[in-house]
């Protein structure tokens, strides 16, 4: 039997040899654990599919307020700015106060803040709730994926629980898009954020129930001064390449604040190594298996939510598809997606370990931005459309759920929410960075293909599907640049089982 370190804050679970003995843990039967994945899935699928659900409802939001298309852009702005920035004190929070409380907070908190947000009488309230669901998001998703971590520790129900897990994580954007199409259509934009209500209430009963109170022993000490400089590179970063899509890469509210994003970050890595209580403790990213899963979340966050954007707008724009149709053209690559976590964390990762997994699911990723650069005003879905997304599903399954557990494994009990933080991080300022940068340079191609042409519509219409193609390009970019970085970078072999009695971190289960 695999002995694991149990974090006072999780729920409880079983090892084999207390499961055979038919002993019950003090937070009720063993199969308690599943119920806890389902309050956690329940909380990061709402959490992920925020991130698109809004973008359906941006017109009918614009038409009922009256902003300007200017303005547009800070609904989904406000968002990803604090969520991006606020991620790594969010995750040391569920260390310092417990994954319940922490849990709890958040889900609470975005809420209110979806409420006040589907509620909101104008603009500057709707932006003010929108950053607020972000604030609790960068709450609430780590304290989630480190309940997770803690919870499910026995070997092959991790390998499920990760699968799952994974999968959400992958398939939440293009179920936002097709729940806002649905939502919008049929009832009113407001509902794109009041269903969250719904969600949390879900999470939270089971929360209240199934989760055990209690802060780690532990636990470690805020640094403040980190938290200070990580937070503020962190908004600097997003916020510079969000200001691409508004301003030219020369004016300074662009590169000056990625500059100081930089120069921020920089500062902070050199403070983790030098205090004795660091938000991230470098030993987290230190380890090879670890950083190759970050750097994948990274990578993957950019390219996926590209695609999710400038295939939507073609399928809106070129092909007049509804935002309902738009929504369940992406359902076969979530269910591709959903089987591929599964399959590769039950069957492969145990096996062959993450090397093979994540470099080849970059490959088929990256060919599917590929395949879709071949997309046309003639494109018809089931010739032309679906056979990359199935491709795109296949790929981003094998690395979000294999990133994601080894992401997590190993860390000490007091280290576990901020390494789920730095999950959540790399997927969503990847995200943040890949939209903004993939914009900039579709607006760009749209730009340059229109000089010394006539401006007919159908000499526009060509500029946005040439502008789409460099875009599927750049996303195959990333996703081949990720290929290599994680072949180079994770180690060979079944992922160890258990750390040994030398390594640095306290002994926890791996990943598998």
């Amino acid at each position: 039997m695999v002995r694991s370190t149990q974090d006072s804050s999780a729920t409880g679970h079983l090892g084999r040899d207390t499961r055979k003995a038919g002993v019950k843990s003090d937070t009720g039967p063993p199969d308690h654990r599943w119920w806890v994945l389902v309050v956690v899935g329940t909380a990061q699928l709402m959490v992920v599919l925020d991130a698109t659900i809004v973008n359906i409802a941006l017109p009918s939001a614009q038409k009922a307020l009256g902003f300007s298309d200017g303005n547009r852009q800070w609904i989904i702005t406000a968002y990803a700015l604090a969520f991006g920035s606020l991620l790594l004190f969010g995750g040391r929070l569920a260390d310092l106060l417990g994954r319940k409380t922490t849990f709890l907070v958040g889900l609470v908190g975005f809420a209110l803040a979806s409420a006040v947000g589907g509620a909101a009488p104008s603009f500057e309230v709707l932006v003010t709730a929108r950053a607020a669901q972000g604030a609790f998001g960068a709450v609430l998703a780590p304290a989630a994926l480190s309940l997770l971590t803690t919870t499910f520790t026995d070997t092959r129900e991790r390998a499920k629980a990760f699968g799952i897990y994974g999968a959400i994580a992958g398939a939440g954007a293009a179920v936002g898009l097709l729940l806002g199409g649905i939502l919008t259509e049929y009832l009113d934009w407001r509902w794109c954020l009041y269903v969250n209500l719904l969600f949390a209430a879900a999470a939270f009963v089971g929360g209240w129930r199934l989760l055990r109170a209690g802060a780690p022993p532990d636990r470690p000490t805020l640094d403040v001064p980190g938290t200070l400089m990580v937070t503020s590179g962190l908004f600097c970063i997003v916020y510079g390449f969000s200001n691409v899509q508004r301003h030219s890469w020369t004016t300074p509210s662009t590169w000056g604040f990625l500059l100081a994003g930089v120069v921020l970050l920089l500062a902070f890595v050199l403070w983790q190594g030098r205090t004795r209580h660091p938000l991230l403790p470098l030993r987290v990213v230190g380890d090879r298996d670890r950083a190759a899963s970050f750097l994948a979340m990274f990578l993957s966050g950019a390219g996926m939510f590209g695609v999710f954007l400038f295939l939507t707008y073609y399928m809106q724009r070129t092909l007049f598809y509804s935002p309902i149709k738009t929504g369940l053209a992406f359902l076969p690559m979530v269910a591709v997606l959903v089987a591929a976590s599964m399959t590769v964390q039950n069957s492969l990762l145990p096996r062959v370990g993450a090397k093979p997994i994540v470099p080849t699911g970059m490959l088929f990723a990256g060919g599917a931005m590929a395949w879709l650069t071949s997309l046309n005003a003639n494109s018809t879905y089931f010739a032309h459309i679906m056979p990359p997304l199935l491709l795109l599903g296949l790929g981003l399954g094998m690395v979000f759920a294999t990133s994601m557990n080894l992401a997590t494994a190993r860390v000490r009990p007091s280290d576990s929410g901020v390494a789920s933080a730095m999950v959540n991080t790399s997927q969503q300022v990847g995200g943040s960075v890949g939209t903004s940068l993939l914009n900039s340079l579709a607006t760009t191609a749209a730009a340059s293909y229109l000089v010394g042409r006539q401006p007919t519509p159908a000499v526009a219409a060509q500029a946005q599907l040439h502008s789409y193609t460099v875009a599927y390009w750049w996303s195959a970019a990333f996703f081949a640049a990720g290929s290599v970085i994680t072949f180079l970078l994770f180690r060979r072999g079944k992922p160890r089982i258990q750390a040994s009695p030398e390594d640095s971190e306290e002994r926890t289960p791996a990943a598998m």
